[in-house]
């Protein structure tokens, strides 16, 4: 089982997200922290007053977004971008088309980037 951490600005605004991609929340610590799982997959949720939100020695403080980001694979595309409409969610292009598949790049609530791919049709 894989674990990612991702940094969010509100727990509770993310989860919604997340719920919407097919995750289920597995424990919650309080408001700024939850874990949600799909497959073998666990998230951790961590907002403000977590651990992973303070600032480092040198000043520097964590915060979410970037361009690494979580692959979430799907059966349909546009369904799923459809579904996360509802939660507000921001897609930071069109999808994407290559010889694998589709890819758009979704935010969550908080910036953090998800890849949604959908696999080419095997012509087999």
């Amino acid at each position: 089982m894989a674990t990612v951490r991702y940094l969010v600005n509100d727990v509770d605004t993310s989860l919604a997200f997340y719920e919407a991609l097919g995750f289920s929340l597995t424990e919650r610590w309080g408001p700024p922290f939850a874990m949600v799982a799909r497959g073998d997959l666990t998230l951790w949720l961590s907002g403000p007053g977590t651990s992973a939100q303070r600032p480092l020695a040198d000043g520097r403080e964590p915060q979410p977004g970037g361009w690494n980001r979580l692959v979430i694979e799907v059966d349909d595309l546009d369904a799923v971008m459809q579904r996360l409409g509802g939660t507000g969610a921001v897609f930071r292009s069109p999808p994407v088309a290559g010889p694998g598949g589709r890819q758009v790049l979704a935010e969550d609530p908080s910036g953090n980037p998800v890849e949604l791919f959908e696999a080419a049709e095997d012509e087999n």
